[in-house]
C-alpha cells in the first residue's frame, strides 16, 4: 500500500459531539479548511454528513469514521461493515474502525471484517487499545493501527496524557504504520509520539473543540485567584 498520508505528519480530528457549539457538517467543513491552512495533512472526521461536507471543502486525505453507540455494544467506531461502507462512499480515504477484540453488532469477527473491508477496496485503520490488540488487528491486515482507544477501554492503560510507550512498543513490533492519537495536548507531546515511532500522528480536542481551552484557562484563574484570596 502506497501510504495516503506522509510519515511524520499532522493529522486534524475535526470532531464535535451532538450539542456541542460547534457541532454540524458545516462548521467541521470550515475548521479543516482551517487545519489545511495551517499545515495539516490529513483530517479525522465522523459521520456521513460531516465527512461529505469536508471532501468538498479540502484536498487532504480524511479518516473517516462512523460513532454509533448500539445497545449491548461497547464498540462505537465504525461498528459494522455497512458503516464502514457508507463511510467510504462518502468520501473517505481510510475508514477507522475499532480494532479491539470486544464483540461487534454484525458478528463477525475484526479479521472477517478487514477481509469483507478490503474486498470492497477499503484501506483500513484499526483503532486498538492495548499492545496484543494491535499485534492481532496488524496481522489481520489492517493498513494502519492507531492507538486511539488507549484509556478508553476499561482494560487498558489509563493516563492523562498520550500513551507513548504504546506507540514505541507497536512501531518497533510491527511493520504496520503505526498512528498516535488519543490525549495529545500540545506539540511537545506531538514530536515525542513522532520519536517514539508513530507514523503521523492526530490531534484533536487541543485544536478542534474549543470550549475545552476555554475550560482550561477558566479553572487555572480560578484556582489562582482562590489561592490569591487565601494569602490575603
Amino acid at each position: 500500500m502506497t501510504n495516503i498520508i506522509p510519515e511524520k505528519a499532522l493529522v486534524i480530528s475535526c470532531q464535535a459531539l451532538e450539542g456541542e457549539p460547534l457541532y454540524g457538517p458545516e462548521i467541521m467543513a470550515a475548521m479543516a479548511r482551517a487545519a489545511e491552512m495551517g499545515g495539516a495533512f490529513g483530517i479525522r472526521a465522523n459521520g456521513v454528513g460531516d465527512i461529505s461536507a469536508i471532501r468538498q471543502a479540502v484536498r487532504l486525505p480524511i479518516i473517516g469514521l462512523n460513532k454509533r453507540h448500539i445497545p449491548g455494544f461497547d464498540v462505537y467506531i465504525t461498528p459494522t461493515v455497512d458503516d464502514a461502507l457508507e463511510v467510504q462512499r462518502a468520501g473517505a480515504d481510510i475508514v477507522a474502525i475499532d480494532g479491539t477484540n470486544r464483540p461487534r453488532p454484525d458478528g463477525l469477527s475484526l479479521e472477517e471484517t478487514i477481509r469483507v473491508l478490503h474486498h470492497h477496496g477499503v484501506v483500513v485503520m484499526a483503532d486498538i487499545s492495548t499492545f496484543e490488540e494491535g499485534v492481532r488487528a496488524a496481522g489481520a491486515g489492517a493498513n494502519y493501527i492507531s492507538t486511539t482507544l488507549s484509556g478508553y477501554t476499561r482494560y487498558s492503560r489509563q493516563e492523562e496524557g498520550p500513551d507513548i510507550s504504546l506507540v514505541k512498543q507497536l512501531a518497533h513490533a510491527l511493520s504496520t504504520p503505526v498512528v498516535a492519537e488519543g490525549r495529545i495536548h500540545s506539540p511537545e507531546e506531538a514530536v515525542q509520539a513522532l520519536q517514539a515511532g508513530a507514523h503521523f500522528v492526530v490531534v484533536g480536542s487541543a485544536i478542534t473543540r474549543p470550549q475545552l481551552l476555554v475550560k482550561q484557562f477558566a479553572e487555572k484563574i480560578a484556582d489562582w485567584s482562590q489561592s490569591a484570596t487565601t494569602r490575603r
